[in-house]
This record gives C-alpha cells, structure tokens and sequence, in this order.
C-alpha cells in the first residue's frame, strides 16, 4: 500500500508550485507530433491552475547531456502546452538562475510557467545536491506528476521531494493506483502477457511475474527461446539459443509458483519479415526449418481468448508477433479486441504499458478501451519487475 499526499490534499492558493511532467515529446521541423503526454498532464494542470496557484512545470528534453542544445529547447512544448490548456504558457530560458527567478517573480496565480530543459544542467542526472537546492529556491510546493521518470534518481525526479512539502500528480497518482490494482493487490484470476523479442531483455519481468499471476503467457520471439529450450525446433525463428538453461530455470520455477506458462501451439510462418510475403500456418512442433515464426496462429489465439475470459485482471507488455509488419499483427489485435470486450463488459481489469504495447493496441484500435494504458517505458518496466522506483519512494516520506 502506497503512502503519499496528492495535490487534492495540499493548499497551492498563491503559491510557487513545481511541478515535474515528463514532457519529452515528439517533434518535427519544431512542432510536438504526439502530444499524448501533454494530454494526460492536463488534469494536474488544470487542477493547479483552478486553484489559483503559480505553476511552475519542469520537464526534461531528450539526452544533451549537460550542455545547451538549441534543437533539444522545451520552447516548442510551451506552444502545444498553451493549445491544449486553452489559455498562454510563458517560457523562461532556463531552469534556474536569473531567468528562471525573473519569470517566476512576475508569474501570477492561476497562471502557468514552463522552465527550460532540465538536462541543460549535468546537476539534474547527478542529482547534485546544489542543483536540486537551486530548483527548490523557486517554489514553496513540489509535485510530482512523471511517472515515466520516477525509476530515475535525478533533482526534479528524487531531489527535490526531500527539500519541499511533495505531492503526487493526478497521472502520478493515477498510475500508482492502477498499478496496485493490478500487482498488489488484483482479483483472481491474473494473466500477463509478456512478448517482445528476446528473453534478455526481460529476465527481472519473467522472474517476478511467475510468482504474482496465474497465467503467464509469452509471445513474441520470446516464446521461441522457450519452444527451443524444450526441444521444439523453431527453423530459422529469432531466437537466444544460449539462454536455454535460463528458459527451463523460469519454467521450473512457474510450476513451483503454480503459474500456468502459455506458448503457442501453431504459428504463422514465412520465409522473411515483408509486407507482402507468402505465409502459411503449421503447428509449432513442425515449423519447416527454412521458415521463421512471425505471428501466433488461429489455433492460439483461439485459446488465449478463452483463457482470458476466464481471467479477471489482465497485466500486458510487449506483443504477441511481429505487429509492425501486416498480416503478422493479426494475433495482437484479436486478443487486444478480446481485451478490450471483457473489459468494456466490466469483467475485466485490464492494464498494459511499454511503447511497443502502446503502439500495437493503438494499431488494434482499442487504446482507449482498455482499464489503463501507461505510456511510461522504463519505469513501467521496473515497476512489474519488483524495483524500488526512487521517485515514488521519494514521494512516500520513506527515503533516508
């Protein structure tokens, strides 16, 4: 059980509120191409600003590792940040210093300030202890509303909830709620869906998952390293041979957890990853050895379905074929749309995060169906993998 305050508890009336977003959004030619993340920041804006507080949004940009990089400035952010709040944004050229105290100095309550790139400072990624006092000087409440960043233990992310009263965001909040939901405490039965395309990358994920749902399917070329670690041929599939003993390590502790461990049982093959090119579906004991497993089959993604119906919490990350590429998206989207029925119907709790994820179910047309979708990447990651995230330990009074 999480233990932190939120902004719905704090009195911000006239006051300077920092408030860290994760604005690190797609640009174009200088203009934001996906304003998603502007998008869900809106609530704790709009909450700040109804309270007449002083809102002060700090955000990082990109990697310019400590130096100014003009192409990588917040600028263009406070332009779409205007259009979406409905009302001006200023801008100030720094995160601290003269022109960050100046702005802040004539900034009125109900108002909203955007600060510079924070990543302008290398005292940001060191979490400089002189850094984080400088952004601190600026406001007499901070707020915490980047989930996305909380597995980072910077200034704006960590530092500063030590120095100022601190408070969650509504999409920090938000995120943290769900996520409990889901791991902490979900409703029986719980499957995952773990996919991508190799076990390497989520060995922290696949260890912690067995022992906290009861069905835990893989696809993807993941299930491939698991197909061959027991004997099953996979021709010329993606496919981390030497990771055998590692496969049949986790398959050996899932059957001690009493996980279920869900691969396919026939797949759709082809000679190459291309729009356009033949394929055939086999069983997965008889994938010809000139071919690769590009999708999950008909026989599959039959029994995914009924398994799901059965579920009554969903947790996915990562896809179930090569999505990106037509016809292998086929079995994402049939068990996305599944997904997104059960839950329509109220029968489902279903929560998904990872930018392939969030890609393919926006593909499946079902983003907005499903109980939660996070856009966090890593930290989404750490969180399904038991990791201690500094910027929620941070906001929950229990850091040394």
């Amino acid at each position: 059980m999480f233990d932190f305050k939120t902004i719905g508890q704090a009195d911000v009336a006239g006051k300077r509120v920092l408030v860290r977003a994760d604005l690190n959004v797609p640009l174009k030619d200088g203009v934001v191409t996906d304003a998603t993340r502007i998008e869900r920041f809106l609530p704790t804006l709009r909450g700040l600003v109804a309270k007449r507080a002083k809102v002060i949004v700090l955000s990082h940009f990109d990697r310019p590792k400590g130096k100014r990089v003009p192409e990588m400035s917040l600028r263009p952010v406070a332009k779409a940040m205007a259009k979406a709040l409905g009302h001006d944004v200023a801008f100030a050229e720094d995160c601290v210093g003269e022109a960050a105290e100046n702005a802040i100095k004539g900034l009125q309550p109900g108002r909203v300030l955007l600060l510079e790139n924070l990543r302008f400072h290398v005292g940001e990624e060191a979490n400089d202890p002189a850094f984080v006092k400088q952004l601190a000087a600026l406001g007499d409440i901070y707020v915490n509303d980047g989930f996305s960043v909380a597995h980072r233990a910077h200034a704006s992310t960590e530092g500063l909830a030590h120095e100022l009263p601190a408070y969650a965001g509504r999409q920090m909040q938000a995120e943290l709620e769900v996520l409990e939901a889901v791991l902490v405490n979900p409703t029986p039965q719980v499957m995952a869906i773990v996919g991508g395309s190799k076990i390497s990358t989520k060995l922290d994920l696949l260890d912690n998952l067995v022992e906290k749902v009861d069905v835990l399917v893989i696809g993807g070329g993941m299930a491939n390293t698991f197909l061959n670690a027991q004997g099953v041929s996979v021709g010329k599939s993606l496919c981390e041979r030497d990771l055998a003993d590692t496969a049949r390590g986790i398959l050996e502790k899932a059957k001690t957890a009493n996980c279920e461990i869900v691969l396919p049982t026939d797949a759709v093959v082809a000679s190459e990853l291309k729009e356009g090119t033949e394929t055939s579906v086999c069983e997965i004991n008889a994938v010809p050895e000139d071919k690769m497993i590009l999708d999950v089959g008909p026989a599959s993604i039959e029994a995914l379905k009924t398994k799901l119906a059965k579920c009554k919490t969903l947790l996915w990350n990562g896809p179930l074929g090569a999505f990106e590429i037509p016809p292998f998206d086929v079995g994402t989207n049939e068990v996305a749309k599944k997904a997104a029925e059960l839950t329509q119907d109220g029968t489902l709790v279903s929560v998904a995060g990872g930018g392939d994820t969030v890609s393919a179910l926006n593909g499946a047309g079902v983003l907005d169906e499903l109980t939660y979708v996070s856009t966090a990447g890593g930290a989404f990651l750490e969180w399904l993998e038991g990791k201690e995230l500094p910027g929620v330990k941070a906001l929950s009074g229990q850091a040394a």
